[in-house]
């Protein structure tokens, strides 16, 4: 290994990692070699003579396999940004090789052997002086359970089975969607067809023909910056119901990138391996590690939120209905005229246009609007680098710094589409994690923030919609929660939380996009260099609940989906398309079914992305979220106190405590969801 980079010291600014001279033919053999230095370690701790200890069994299983993280987090970092028909071969094969680590790790009964010991000593006469100490041994202990460390050998031989194919199922259901979303385009080659489209809407729909070798065309995809705007300012009906259909029928085509068995296969295997673990279902085994810690309470959840949304919802597609008949004759709303007419409402009640806000929303201000809310918050500085590797030459590079110049992290911004080689949507991820190494030094994270913004063309720069600066918010909350961590242990920190707690912070940052405080910071004409008017900022907020019953409910429809899959047996469902709508039934008020689409088929947050059984999770984060900022909302969207106690009590801590007592530490109480009906005009 001598000559793979991977296994030589990078030499790179703060330890970053070395793109520009790793490549695609490394990952694999160090891969395999990473996994054997990592048995090695594990072998080391379980010879150790001495009676097992918190330090000498559960912080070094912590600390093991540090290399194996670093490059599959790398790896996997890469395939779903950049990734190639090369890369996605390798995480093919890389991707049992670590499942198979992954479980030889826990299902080893020496090792268990120790960790139990710790466990049981440790309940009998406790000695550990911090709560995040007793967190790590809770969480190690429970980790080892949960996957199976009580289970027969047979037993934890099916165990090993089912997450192997669980692992390459899930791969090819990501595959299957990318490949479909990769092979349809709508071609446009008449004017009349592009009726109704901004300016750089079609600038850009010419400019990505171009880069396909038609140009003279407008091709639009399914891409989200290139279908949305298509779906919310095109008057052409015919053709948003086409692109609408294809939208909808990812993985559902019925062509070899068809993902109904392996939907059915993926959550099969989740609840047959629930099942041999001893839970009643896949959400059962799922919510036992999260705040709403059981289906039931899920579901009563989203049933409280669903009685609230579903009125409002009718209310608002009844709305849309007598809107779209009034101007355009349209008798029966469809899903596909929703954006379009909802565009238009909205502009003519709030005289608001996205289009018309993008001169406002240039990228390179948001991006510094949304630093400087960071450094009036909590007082950080970003510095752009330009000696940090990068893996593509798109991604700009930051070192963030604390006020006193120490640093904190590198931050990657990964911000266009590059089809065919990089997912949809938005995410944070990182290359490494933030702990303290074994000599005690404070190891600083390397963070990255991956959007699909749409991209500058020959005449104009990025230009953001307010929802795209939204997304840019919430994916730096993320950030944020892993840049200011102070936890001891990488496994705790950060965004190592629970899943419906971790989106708390993201969720909450988005209110700086509707401040005027913050906006008028950034949001400047990029022509003129002209402050957004006033008079538009009071009609952004005010249109913040415009037609929300209906955003509500349809975001509690996926929700559903989820459970519907998870918290049953999965293995009588004879028909995937009927199944789906009987378990959407409740939200589907108003708008005929759209036949040739279906959502499971391309729910890649639940079966690809971790979100199985979890997805309620957005709505629930929304009710800390909005509680939360009422804080902000009676002391100042600035108050320096607020935002250093945020830090203190949920940022720098990551999943070191139990989250309701965090967040109980900052707020003073527990969560309401009064805050957020209230927010979303759901309630008086």
């Amino acid at each position: 290994m001598s000559e793979n980079p991977l296994f030589q010291p990078f030499e790179t600014p703060f330890d970053t990692f070395p793109f520009q001279k790793v490549q695609d033919a490394h990952f694999l053999p160090a891969i395999q070699q990473a996994i054997a230095e990592a048995k090695t370690e594990i072998a080391q701790l379980k010879q150790n003579p001495a009676s097992p200890t918190f330090a000498n069994t559960i912080e070094v299983l912590e600390r093991s396999g540090k290399r194996l993280d670093m490059i599959s987090t790398a790896f996997f970092n890469l395939n779903h940004a950049d990734t190639n028909d090369t890369r996605q071969q390798i995480a093919q094969e890389i991707s049992p090789l670590l499942t198979e680590h992954g479980n030889d790790i826990l299902l080893d009964a020496e090792l268990f052997a120790r960790i139990k010991h710790v466990f049981e000593a440790e309940k009998e006469t406790p000695t550990l002086a911090s709560p995040e100490q007793k967190r790590l041994l809770e969480k190690t202990y429970k980790a080892f359970v949960r996957n199976g460390a009580n289970l027969s050998p047979e037993q934890k031989d099916a165990l090993r089975e089912i997450d192997k194919e669980l692992a390459q199922a899930s791969l090819k259901f990501g595959e299957n969607v990318l490949a479909d979303t990769k092979n349809y385009t709508l071609v446009l080659e008449q004017e009349s067809d592009l009726a109704g489209l901004p300016a750089d809407v079609r600038e850009t729909a010419a400019h990505t023909a171009k880069n396909m070798g038609q140009e003279g065309k407008w091709i639009f995809t399914l891409a989200y910056p290139s279908y949305q705007p298509f779906m919310t300012y095109s008057t052409r009906r015919d053709l948003r119901h086409q692109i609408f259909v294809a939208f909808g029928s990812k993985g559902f085509r019925g062509n070899e990138f068809d993902n109904r068995e392996l939907i059915q296969k993926i959550a099969s295997l989740r609840y047959q391996r629930a099942k041999l673990l001893g839970y009643a279902s896949h959400a059962d085994f799922v919510l036992e590690e999260r705040m709403a810690n059981s289906p039931t309470i899920v579901r009563n959840f989203l049933d409280e939120m669903l009685q609230h949304a579903q009125q409002a919802s009718l209310r608002d597609v009844q709305e849309l209905a007598d809107y779209a008949r009034q101007t355009d004759g349209i008798e029966q709303l469809e899903r596909w005229d929703i954006l379009h007419y909802s565009e238009r409402l909205k502009k003519e009640r709030f005289d608001i246009d996205d289009e018309l806000l993008r001169p406002y929303f240039k990228l390179e201000n948001v991006t510094q609007g949304v630093f400087d809310i960071a450094t009036r918050l909590f007082d950080l500085q970003f510095v752009e680098r330009n000696d940090i590797p990068k893996y593509n030459e798109e991604v700009v590079t930051y070192e963030v710094l604390d006020k006193a110049g120490k640093h904190l992290s590198v931050l990657y911004l990964d911000f266009f589409p590059r089809p065919g080689h990089k997912k949809d949507g938005a995410w944070m991820t990182h290359f490494r994690g933030q702990y303290h190494n074994e000599a005690g030094e404070n190891v600083r994270p390397h963070v990255s923030l991956v959007c699909n913004f749409t991209k500058p063309t020959e005449t104009k720069p990025s230009l953001l919609t307010h929802d795209e600066v939204l997304t840019l918010l919430h994916e730096f909350g993320h950030g944020l929660h892993l840049i200011l961590s102070q936890c001891q242990y990488d496994s705790l920190a950060g965004t190592n939380v629970s899943w419906d707690f971790v989106e708390l912070p993201s969720q909450l940052m988005e209110n700086w996009g509707y401040a005027q405080e913050s906006l008028n910071t950034f949001a400047r004409h990029y022509e003129t260099g002209e402050p957004i008017p006033a008079e538009i900022l009071a009609k952004i907020r005010e249109s913040r609940i415009f037609q929300e019953g209906y955003f509500t409910l349809r975001q509690l429809s996926f929700g559903l989906l989820d459970m519907a899959w998870h918290a049953q047996n999965p293995e009588n469902i004879t028909d995937v398309v009927a199944f789906e709508r009987n378990a959407i039934a409740p939200t589907q008020v108003g708008l005929p079914v759209v036949e040739g689409t279906l959502t499971s088929t391309a729910f890649s947050h639940i079966f690809q992305g971790g979100y199985s059984a979890g997805y309620y999770s957005y709505k629930w984060a929304e009710v800390l979220e909005a509680d939360a900022f009422e804080v902000f909302e009676q002391k100042g969207v600035f108050d320096k106190a607020t935002a250093e106690s945020l830090c203190q009590h949920i940022l720098s801590k990551g999943g070191s405590e139990p989250p309701m007592e965090l967040y109980e530490r900052f707020r003073g109480q527990k969560p309401s969801p009064k805050a957020l009906l209230k927010k979303a005009g759901l309630v008086s």
